[in-house]
């Protein structure tokens, strides 16, 4: 049965709230429904409607002054359609799933996705529709799996995007402005190993003089720092890959107890260190499922950096340091293979990412973002879709060459804006 209420306040569990609590949500009526059609009446019956996903967004994405619809309430399961040669298959995922119930399905049958997030509580589809990514050198951005869509337009009708369809390439990274994802397709693989040893001491000059080398020494490799100094490196590696061993890690020695990457911060939270295999899905992510993800009380920014500058974006922000360390909880620096998805971050390149994982104090951290933006610009950076940035439509524009593309994609499927927002009007700019 289909439920509506009035979109409570914030306080308390803060159901009214985003992930981090510095969004509350506008929006008149919160819906839940129980079904495909219903979902489908109250698209058609809105003038202005917002999927909601895990909240772990920092800005308005998915804010709007009318209908917002959780997806949590609709009927499915996950289905897998393994290929015939045993080499991977599709995973069909409801709208309103998290990785973390998909990933036990897929490992308990035998099978992995390439890559995941730092942590397993978000939604697939949120985290596909802004270009969330994970690490690797080789690895593309947890979009690059998507190989079907299903998706509820502004007129009601369910639209079927499977793999090789014109639109998909467009409609993966699609920021909410094209209708709600009822069901997302993901190119699975067979299961793998992973441990994960946690080195410190690295220096930036050794991590500048190869940092191709260093960031493809392991299937994942993520770098924290505070802008100061580098203070840990995170290498997780495949089994079935060559060992990484402290000798052969550019002078960084590995840390002998878990380690976390905020001091202070309890390590029980995270998965399992100290190079001791486990599951894909159980070292992948930084996280653990049943616990409360990073430091919880936080606020996030990210760029992404064509690879080839990533030096010379280091060292601009390394002079920003006096005025980003008082800000800050940690960065994290993760490689992004290039892709072909409309709007991804790393369209059209290698990326680097640039991970800030602020206190929660927006009015400082606001004011900070120009002059990180700034130090930027030279390197044509991209912000992370679902994360807070002030830079504005004109100039993403210019740093996404197949915006147009997307902008008229927009305007077949949403051609009565109900799926407008403020967000895409600054952002992405007009549709017209």
């Amino acid at each position: 049965m289909h439920e509506t209420v009035s979109t409570p306040p914030a306080g308390g569990s803060r159901p009214g709230t985003n992930w981090a609590g510095n969004l509350t949500y506008r929006a008149a009526r919160l819906h839940r429904p129980a079904s495909v059609a219903e979902l489908q009446a109250v698209v058609a019956g809105s003038e202005r409607v917002k999927a909601l996903g895990s909240r772990h967004c920092f800005n308005d994405i998915a804010d709007t002054r009318a209908d917002l619809v959780a997806l949590d309430g609709l009927p499915g399961e996950v289905q897998l359609e393994p290929s015939p040669d045993g080499s991977g298959g599709t995973a069909w995922v409801p709208g309103g799933a998290r990785y973390s119930e998909l990933l036990p399905r897929l490992a308990e049958r035998g099978f992995a996705l390439h890559n995941l997030a730092s942590l397993p509580h978000i939604t697939v589809v949120g985290a596909t529709a802004t270009g969330t990514h994970g690490s690797g050198n080789r690895n593309g951005s947890l979009s690059t799996a998507v190989t079907g869509l299903e998706i509820v337009r502004s007129d009601g009708e369910l639209v079927r995007l499977p793999a090789g369809h014109p639109d998909l390439p467009g409609a993966v990274v699609h920021l909410g402005a094209l209708g709600v994802v009822t069901r997302i397709g993901l190119r699975f693989q067979p299961t793998f190993q992973v441990r994960t040893t946690v080195f410190v001491g690295l220096t930036w000059d050794r991590l500048f003089a190869d940092f191709d080398a260093v960031a493809d020494a392991a299937y994942s490799v993520s770098v924290f720092t505070d802008w100061h100094e580098v203070t840990q490196v995170w290498v997780k590696a495949r089994t079935d890959e060559p060992e990484v061993t402290p000798e052969e890690f550019f002078g960084a020695r590995a840390a002998t107890v878990p380690t976390h990457m905020l001091p202070g911060t309890p390590v029980e939270n995270l998965t399992d260190q100290l190079g001791l295999p486990g599951e894909w899905h159980e070292r992948l992510p930084h996280f653990r499922t049943g616990f409360t993800p990073s430091n919880g009380d936080e606020l996030q920014t990210e760029y992404f950096v064509p690879r080839r500058h990533g030096q010379q974006a280091c060292d601009a922000l390394r002079r920003l340091a006096p005025r980003i360390a008082p800000l800050l909880q940690v960065s994290e620096l993760r490689t992004v293979a290039a892709d072909e998805l409309r709007l991804s971050p790393a369209q059209g390149g290698d990326v680097l990412a640039l991970h800030f994982t602020w206190l929660p104090d927006e009015e400082r951290v606001r004011a900070l973002l120009p002059e990180i933006e700034a130090a930027l610009r030279p390197f044509g950076a991209r912000p992370h879709w679902g994360k807070l940035f002030t830079t504005g439509a004109d100039e993403l524009a210019a740093r996404y060459p197949r915006m147009p593309e997307f902008r008229e994609l927009v305007r077949r499927y949403d051609p009565r804006g109900a799926f407008r927002n403020d967000y895409l009007d600054r952002t992405v700019g007009a549709f017209d």
